[in-house]
């Protein structure tokens, strides 16, 4: 089984955010960007997956300028098999959202064929958790929503959305 991991790039999440002076949005020029923690996760869990022999490959996708490349070098890097970049000049007048990620990771699934598709449980930078659910929606595919255990039986859900959860506390 081959599985996709869409993964994010987004402020780091150690640096101290600054408002743009039209206060239009955050400061990006100049800024340590990184991987989305929850999308590194994601990844660590189709990785181990991959490890328990359910997989086969782990194929990590994103969307974004050519700068999200380092992203996709950090996956590559974690273990993944496998990257797939589409390019996206950000147009701050004109977002990329939710729903268009979406649009574009089906386009992505349908050309890839995984039989399961991961993504974090939602991004540092809008706190959406809307993509995953659209992406789902889109194929017409199962899906689980914040797992912290999981386990196949006999058809794994298409579409997973993985957080880690301390057992018992908030």
């Amino acid at each position: 089984m081959k599985i996709l991991v869409a993964v994010k790039r987004v402020v780091d999440y150690a640096v101290k955010v600054r408002v743009r002076p039209d206060r239009t949005g955050v400061e990006t020029a100049n800024v340590k960007m990184s991987m989305n923690p929850f999308c590194e996760i994601a990844v660590e869990e189709a990785l181990r997956l991959r490890e328990a022999g359910a997989a086969a490959e782990v194929v990590a996708a994103t969307i974004g300028p050519t700068q999200s490349t380092d992203t996709l070098r950090t996956a590559l890097a974690m273990g993944a098999d496998r990257a797939v970049h589409v390019l996206h000049d950000p147009d701050p007048a004109r977002p990329l959202l939710p729903l268009a990620v979406a649009k574009i990771l089906r386009a992505v699934a349908l050309q890839e064929k995984p039989g399961l598709v991961i993504l974090g449980k939602q991004a540092i930078d809008d706190d959406c958790n809307q993509t995953g659910q659209m992406l789902a929606g889109l194929l017409q595919w199962p899906q689980g929503t914040f797992s912290s255990k999981h386990g196949f039986e006999t058809q794994p859900a298409k579409i997973c959305n993985f957080a880690k959860h301390n057992e018992g506390k908030i």
